[in-house]
């Protein structure tokens, strides 16, 4: 499926739209060679036979242009997604967020909460806080090692701490994400958006998100693969405490790609949430 493309402001945004209705933005992670289609390709279809959904390639990444970075990353990218929302006249969107995509969407609820109707987080940065497993992930880790010396090698090994199920790991996939990566520009662009958490300017100017979780009043639907290597699932918990209105949904057996490993589940249990209030109105 080709994406669409939009001039929002000067920067070049690629997007996968399908479906009618309640709008619904779709945020993928910030893996290497990522994508919205990359990512929730074979969700789409389901989502979109409930809700106008938009698929965007965050700034940066796929075929969305990177914008300066003078702030960090995920609200650098929330600011961007409200745009692209003004030029695709949406006032107000249901989230999916995935990984680096959760962390864009809580942010976007912090700085805009008229723009966020429900938010549902699977694996998600920015609210989490690491209780018990130790700093830095092994998936983490292995991101950047990838990032520092891209071999396939070191693709796969970040790929085996993303899923629970290692079958899922098939050359095909393999294949796909080290073209993905290695092309033109997409390893520099990562490499600066992942400097943009750690560069002292950025973090001297801002506050932690999870700091703030009492704040965000926005109803939000936490999902954790149990056996994330990425973002360990101790780290649900602090988010889950502090929110004032949120539920948390565990996946026995699942990394930190839920949409994927387990895909007919995560489907239903998003839905469920995201349409509760239609539901109840009938």
């Amino acid at each position: 499926m080709t994406p669409l493309t939009e001039d929002v402001d000067g920067l070049t945004f690629a997007y996968h739209e399908a479906g009618e209705g309640e709008p619904l933005l779709m945020l993928h992670g910030s893996g290497p060679g990522v994508s919205a289609w990359s990512n929730f390709q074979h969700n789409l279809p389901v989502f979109a036979e409930h809700f106008r959904t938009v698929m965007p390639d965050l700034p940066g990444f796929g075929g969305s242009a990177l914008p300066r970075l003078d702030e960090i990353y995920p609200v650098v990218a929330a600011r961007w997604i409200a745009r692209l929302m003004d030029r695709l006249d949406i006032g107000s969107a249901a989230f999916v967020g995935n990984s680096m995509g959760g962390a864009v969407a809580a942010e976007l609820a912090r700085l805009a909460p008229e723009r966020v109707s429900r938010m549902a987080l699977m694996g998600s940065g920015g609210l989490s806080v690491g209780l018990f497993a130790p700093e830095t992930s092994e998936g983490m880790a292995r991101l950047f090692e990838f990032l520092q010396e891209p071999t396939r090698d070191r693709m796969i090994s970040w790929i085996k701490t993303m899923v629970f199920d290692q079958t899922r790991i098939t050359d095909e996939l393999v294949d796909e994400r080290m073209d993905n990566a290695m092309a033109d520009g997409v390893l520099q662009r990562t490499q600066a958006i992942f400097g943009s958490l750690f560069n002292p300017a950025n973090r001297a100017t801002y506050t932690p998100l999870w700091t703030q979780a009492a704040t965000i009043a926005t109803p939000t639907l936490l999902l954790w693969g149990r056996d994330d290597r990425m973002l360990p699932y101790d780290q649900a918990h602090f988010a889950n405490r502090a929110l004032p209105d949120v539920e948390l949904h565990t996946f026995a057996r699942c990394g930190h790609w839920a949409q994927i490993e387990r895909k007919t589940d995560f489907e239903r249990v998003v839905l469920e949430f995201l349409t509760r209030d239609r539901r109840l109105a009938a």
